[in-house]
C-alpha cells in the first residue's frame, strides 16, 4: 500500500459535525491547477472546503480535522440524508474537470487515493456503498469525479461496488428505456434508482430527472456509456448494485 505523508493546510471553512461520518465524497477539483484549488479551499470568502486534497504527483494536502463538518457537497441528497456535508468526509482530487480540459486520473493519484481511503476507513464505520462521486449526491448539477475516474479499481482494492453482469441477465431485460416511456419498466427503474439513493421518486414516467439521474449512475458505474438511457446492462448493473448494496448492509461485508 502506498505509505501517506500528510502535508497540512489548514482551512478555516468548517464548522460542527453532528454525528461521525458514515460516507465518503469524491471530487475532482475541476479548476485548471492544484495549487489554484488549493487555495480556493482555503479561502474564507470562498466558503468552501474538503478534508483532504490529493494532488496529480500523489502529495496529499490535509486540510481539517475528520471529526469537523467541511462545506463540499452544497445543495444533495443520498437516501433520505440532505445534509451530505455533517455525513461524510469529502476528498478532492486534482484534476481540471471537464470545463479545463478533462484528463484520465494518474496512477500514482489513484494509489495514493486508494491508500487514503483505506486510511480513513480505519477510523470510521463506511460501508462500501457509502463511497460515492459528487455528482451521485448531485446530479442535477455535478459531474465529477466523472467517467473518467476509475470506480472498478477501487472496488478491486476494496473501496466501494462494482457490478459486472452476465450477458444472459442483460438480455432478459428487453429494449432500452428512454425520455417518453411510460409505465411499469420506467417505474421499477426509478424505485431501483431511489433505493440504491438516488433522490426524485417513482413516477412511471421517463421524465428530465430520471435522464439525468441515469446519467449519474452511468458515470460512476457504467462510465463506458453515459447517454440517459437505460439500456438492459445499465439496468442490469443497478440490479446487482442493489443486491450488493443490500447484502452489506444487513452483514456488513460482501460475498
Amino acid at each position: 500500500m502506498t505509505a501517506l505523508d500528510f502535508i497540512d493546510a489548514p482551512t478555516p471553512n468548517t464548522d460542527a459535525r453532528r454525528a461521525p461520518p458514515d460516507m465518503i465524497l469524491l471530487h475532482y477539483t475541476g479548476m485548471q491547477t492544484g495549487p489554484e484549488a488549493l487555495d480556493r479551499l482555503r479561502d474564507p470568502e470562498a466558503r468552501v472546503s474538503a478534508h483532504y486534497v490529493v494532488e496529480e504527483d500523489g502529495r496529499v494536502f490535509r486540510l481539517a480535522p475528520e471529526e469537523r463538518r467541511c462545506w463540499h457537497a452544497g445543495v444533495s441528497w443520498w437516501k433520505g440524508e440532505s445534509d451530505i456535508n455533517a455525513a461524510s468526509i469529502g476528498v478532492e482530487i486534482v484534476n481540471p474537470g471537464h470545463e479545463w480540459g478533462y484528463r484520465a486520473f494518474p496512477e500514482v493519484q489513484i494509489q495514493t487515493v486508494i491508500a487514503l481511503l483505506a486510511d480513513i476507513r480505519s477510523r470510521w464505520t463506511i460501508s462500501d456503498h457509502r463511497i460515492l462521486g459528487h455528482s451521485d449526491v448531485a446530479p442535477r448539477r455535478k459531474t465529477d469525479p466523472g467517467e473518467l475516474f476509475p470506480w472498478r479499481r477501487l472496488a478491486e482494492a476494496g473501496h466501494g461496488l462494482w457490478f459486472e453482469p452476465a450477458a444472459e441477465r442483460i438480455a432478459a431485460l428487453g429494449p432500452p428505456l428512454g425520455p417518453g416511456d411510460e409505465g411499469l419498466g420506467v417505474h421499477v427503474l426509478q424505485a431501483g434508482l431511489h433505493r440504491f439513493g438516488y433522490e426524485p421518486a417513482p413516477s412511471g414516467t421517463y421524465d428530465e430527472d430520471t435522464r439525468i439521474v441515469v446519467a449519474a449512475f452511468q458515470r460512476h458505474w457504467r462510465p463506458e456509456k453515459v447517454d440517459g438511457i437505460a439500456d438492459g446492462e445499465t439496468r442490469a448493473r443497478l440490479m446487482g448494485l442493489l443486491q450488493l448494496a443490500q447484502v452489506e448492509s444487513v452483514t456488513g461485508v460482501l460475498p
